[in-house]
């Protein structure tokens, strides 16, 4: 097993974790408007760091969310994470972020229908929501993709099985998709504590990113818009 560094900044929940062993022995976790937590970032990560140094932990590798998510956010902690691996030689892991917020879900055993799909989703400003359908075993039924949500959008799975829809997106979809095999769980956000099982697995696969070259799964371009003048 191993001593991973988790680092979570896809949306406004900016939050880091340490595991040894599969087991969590630190976390931490602030808030901010769409992103904005990132900003604390570079505090979170050094009192991470400092936690391990005294405890004389090694750290072994860095696992990332990779997005989709906040632009800014996911520049600012793949960033970070490829900073500390060339700072410490360590191995980076990239996490996508749609399939760790299905891990709370999976943990809780809060579905029981063996044939239900799980539905992250991750605002997208307006109408839009970044998803990806999952079956209970994690397996991609539908990739991720920047939807508009409409009743129709997942029509053709609701009408075959259950749809389980979370993450700041969904709330979106509780007005307009009422399907009777659609179901609502509140209260999940990516987090870096989520990361964990995941990063595992990567990292006994030996299923690493090139440092250099790796850049965030952003999803759709970044389009900058001209700011108001100020009055």
């Amino acid at each position: 097993m191993a001593c991973i560094l988790h680092i979570e900044t896809s949306t406004n929940a900016c939050s880091v974790a340490v595991s040894e062993d599969g087991q969590r022995i630190y976390e931490e976790t602030e808030h901010g408007e769409r992103g904005a937590g990132a900003e604390q970032l570079g505090r979170m990560v050094d009192e991470a760091l400092s936690f391990t140094d005294s405890h004389a932990i090694p750290f072994d590798a860095v696992a990332v969310s990779c997005g989709p998510g906040s632009y800014t956010g996911l520049r600012i902690g793949v960033s970070m994470a490829k900073g500390i691996c060339y700072g410490r030689n360590l191995k980076l892991i990239a996490v996508p972020t749609l399939e760790l917020m299905c891990v709370p879900i999976l943990l809780r055993e809060t579905i029981q229908e063996e044939n239900a799909l799980l539905c992250p989703m991750i605002d997208a400003r307006r109408m839009e929501v970044y998803s990806a359908l999952y079956d209970r075993s994690l397996k991609e039924v539908r990739p991720v993709g920047a939807d508009v949500v409409t009743e129709d959008t997942y029509k053709q799975w609701l009408d075959e099985r259950p749809i389980y829809f979370f993450g700041n997106g969904a709330k979106k979809c509780i007005e307009i998709i009422n399907h009777p095999n659609a179901h609502y769980i509140d209260g999940i956000e990516p987090l870096a504590k989520w990361m964990m099982p995941l990063a595992e697995k990567r990292f006994l696969n030996e299923q690493f990113e090139d440092v250099a070259y790796f850049v965030p799964f952003y999803l759709k371009d970044f389009v900058a818009i001209k700011a108001k003048p100020l009055l």
